[in-house]
């Protein structure tokens, strides 16, 4: 298999003049976004970075991080991209977790990694004339002669890329919700596979054009770079999330498919400007991240008229767990195995990957190690290995189910199932009654402890109009929801809290860590329904 260098170089030479990348005012086609790309790798080497060394980049989505990400498939350096938003601590770990040789910033992130003491002692490449750098990002791209080692490259297309595809290309950081976070080595070839199989099941065709926005450090926003690649399509930069911008970016450059978390789509849709922007060029959407509810997934099948709905369920281990190409026919369903992937449910207590669920049984989804793009294991964690990789299986902590189909459908995280009075209830089927209620904006469940039942299930709604918890009761009651799975509280709230890239934090919503909404009712705010199961 290509690494993923020789795989840029595709694109170089089928199509050097067509655009590739997109960051404001910049832009670059494809031969002359190489041309950087080498000298930056040029320059990484010249400071010493070498052929598997890691190099940690903290940047928000523009030209020079997605530059940065192909130089290092280039050189053969591994990329360890980390959330702009990090705090020293987190910095700290990583640049001792994953023994990094420099370190690129901006200001943005600049507090986080001057308070971080082993940075200190690194080379820090500071880009917009940050504080602290002990070399400039132009320093880097600039022109030099190569040097002797027989790594450099000396400028030719066929001698330039250094790495193959049993190289680490990056390693992604999980966002743990407790303890410190996992670091996922991840092979060329395991990221090839996962861009390959990007693009088959999203259709892609030469030359589309997408809106970078997913985060770099994220693995949707890493598949989306890789895509654009294969097809000789075009990258768009947005450095952070803002709807209007986005829009902006969708008409501006006629982009032609979207691939975001469900959040992001329903700030698009939120947008006052969205009825007045023409995105009629958008005829793919694609979401990943978290699970879409029935109302967000029938505004936007209306907004966009898509001809390919695409939910794509993975994670960073191993990228693609399956899709459904039309999200609508089954809303909720994720499908079925991705063209690289085995799949499974399990018990939600089985230690084997043999002790599988029936049809129809909630359990946990287990994916096939083998599958081309799998992980191998987590960087310097035997203590995870052993939790999470079992005779030969990923076990993901996610939990959900097969239909009398063979539709998989994810129903939450072992961690979030709510066990009240002794029956399991997923947040998820609650979250999908209630979001198609016309006041409801956003919707998220979890569990609150309870003396009697151990936990009680509480619904937290940011309104769209005016509702009242007895208003929404009715309309559960209504509905084909059994009764034990019945909110049993409504807390109305300013805004649901959110991950940096969109996945609800329960945890926080469980722990009262949320804003009341303020606006002035009829009826209490938080109404405590009935507690008894009928």
């Amino acid at each position: 298999m290509l690494d993923l260098g020789r795989t840029f170089l595709q694109s170089v030479e089928r199509s050097p003049n067509a655009l590739a990348l997109v960051d404001g005012d910049l832009q670059l086609t494809y031969a002359a976004w190489h041309r950087v790309i080498l000298n930056v790798a040029d320059g990484l080497r010249a400071l010493g970075v070498r052929r598997g060394d890691r190099l940690l980049v903290v940047l928000q989505n523009r030209w020079e991080m997605a530059t940065l990400h192909w130089a290092g498939q280039f050189a053969g350096i591994v990329i360890v991209p980390l959330n702009w938003r990090a705090k020293p601590e987190e910095v700290e770990y990583c640049v001792t977790d994953a023994g990094v040789k420099a370190i690129v910033y901006e200001p943005v992130s600049a507090d986080a990694v001057m308070q971080s003491a082993s940075a200190q002692n690194l080379p820090r490449i500071g880009l917009d004339d940050v504080s602290g750098g002990t070399l400039t990002f132009d320093a880097l791209t600039a022109e030099r002669a190569p040097e002797c080692a027989s790594d450099c490259t000396a400028g030719r297309i066929d001698d330039s890329a250094h790495a193959t595809a049993d190289d680490i290309s990056l390693i992604l950081y999980t966002s743990g919700t407790t303890g410190k976070p996992k670091g996922v080595p991840r092979r060329h070839r395991h990221e090839r596979a996962g861009a390959l199989a990007h693009v088959a099941q999203n259709l892609y065709r030469r030359g589309e054009r997408t809106l970078g926005v997913m985060p770099l450090y994220h693995t949707m926003g890493v598949r989306s770079l890789l895509a654009m690649a294969l097809v000789d399509g075009v990258f768009v930069c947005v450095r952070r999330w803002n709807a209007k911008l986005a829009l902006d970016s969708i008409a501006t450059h006629r982009l032609t498919c979207l691939y975001l978390v469900p959040t992001l789509y329903h700030d698009l849709l939120a947008d006052s400007g969205f009825a007045s922007t023409d995105t009629s060029s958008v005829r793919k959407l694609g979401f990943a991240g978290a699970p879409m509810n029935d109302g967000l997934l029938k505004r936007l099948s209306a907004a966009f008229q898509p001809e390919l709905f695409v939910n794509h369920y993975g994670s960073s281990e191993v990228y693609t767990f399956s899709i459904d190409q039309d999200a609508t026919r089954k809303p909720g369903s994720a499908g079925r195995a991705g063209i690289n992937t085995r799949l499974r449910v399990v018990k939600l207590d089985a230690v084997s990957p043999e002790q599988t669920a029936a049809a129809g049984e909630e359990g946990q989804i287990i994916a096939d190690l083998l599958g081309d793009e799998a992980f191998e294991g987590y960087w310097n964690r035997p203590d995870a290995n052993a939790k999470s990789l079992r005779d030969g299986w990923y076990f993901t902590g996610d939990t959900g189910y097969f239909d009398a189909d063979g539709d998989l459908y994810v129903t939450g995280r072992v961690d979030d199932m709510i066990i009240s009075g002794g029956e399991n209830i997923s947040p998820v089927d609650i979250e999908s009654v209630l979001s198609l209620h016309p006041a409801v904006d956003e919707v998220a469940v979890a569990g609150v402890k309870d003396e009697r039942w151990g936990q009680r299930v509480v619904a937290f709604i940011k309104r769209r109009e005016y509702v009242d918890a007895e208003g929404l009761d009715a309309w559960c009651r209504q509905s084909d929801l059994v009764n034990f799975k019945r909110p049993r509280d409504y807390v109305f709230v300013d805004d649901i809290p959110k991950s940096p890239v969109g996945k609800i934090l329960r945890r926080k919503l469980s722990a009262g860590e949320y804003v009341p909404d303020a606006t002035p009712d009829s009826a209490p705010l938080a109404q405590r329904m009935e507690t008894t199961k009928e």
